[in-house]
């Protein structure tokens, strides 16, 4: 196994785990990704795209002749692209939290409002909302080794999502961590305005590792990370860019 290509490792407990006991880190059987790397670079989820984009570009090649299969041809290498799965290096230490998702840093704050939290808990949490448009990498990564306490999923609208009414009225798919320092997370899969469909493949009481891949969002979307601001130092700034997997968002304080 490569070192930078971290792989899931899950456990089955009871509903009654107390979450602030050692994590078990009993390894289970392996995904369909997990048996099957992404070939040619491209992730498994996009090779119904790429193939549909194909057989289109060589329909249109067969009736209209080179002229009329150029654009198909040049949307079929697009689709390729947008979907590519790209080797990221994971930094092995325990105190950093990498980015999610790669794109650019739409806010660092503390936020007004928000569809999953309390008003009185907000004030207690740093969020860092990435736009990813559609020319980043889609595929969305665990930030930090944990346990996932809970994902629920709230169907909504599609406004753009470098908008912040995205962060409370969009699609999106929410999932709680617990971090082995005990530190409950928070990241919300949001759908943007082309975006129509949301990949989340975490289960409740899963133990994942830091950087592994666990879903997408498809053409043009954001994610929210809410980080307790007491636990957690902030690296980055708004207008900065990030890769998923690769770049530190934050760290622990001590």
């Amino acid at each position: 196994m490569r070192s930078y290509e971290k792989r899931v490792k899950s456990t089955t407990t009871p509903k009654t785990k107390d979450l602030d006991s050692p994590l078990n880190l009993a390894p289970r059987e392996p995904s369909l990704e997990e048996k099957v790397p992404s070939r040619m670079g491209i992730c498994l989820e996009g090779w119904r795209f790429v193939g549909l984009a194909f057989l289109g570009a060589v329909g249109f090649f067969f009736w209209g002749g080179l002229v009329w299969g150029v654009i198909p041809a040049l949307v079929t290498i697009w689709v390729a692209w947008f979907f590519r799965d790209p080797i990221r290096v994971i930094p092995e230490d325990e105190k950093s939290l990498v980015s999610p998702a790669d794109g650019t840093i739409l806010s660092v704050g503390t936020p007004e409002k928000s569809a999953w939290m309390q008003n009185e808990e907000l004030s207690q949490y740093t969020r860092i909302s990435i736009f990813m448009s559609i020319f980043n990498v889609h595929i969305n990564r665990v930030p930090i080794k944990a346990v996932i306490l809970k994902a629920k999923y709230n169907p909504g609208r599609f406004f753009s999502a470098f908008k912040e009414k995205a962060s409370l009225e969009n699609e999106q798919m929410a999932i709680w961590l617990k971090t082995t320092g005990h530190s409950t997370i928070l990241m919300v899969q949001i759908a943007g305005l082309i975006a129509r469909r949301i990949v989340c493949k975490l289960s409740p009481d899963e133990t994942v590792e830091k950087g592994i891949k666990f879903g997408l969002i498809r053409f043009g979307s954001r994610m929210d990370v809410y980080l307790p601001k007491d636990q957690f130092r902030i690296l980055v700034e708004k207008g900065q860019r990030v890769q998923g997997g690769s770049t530190v968002l934050a760290e622990y304080k001590s």
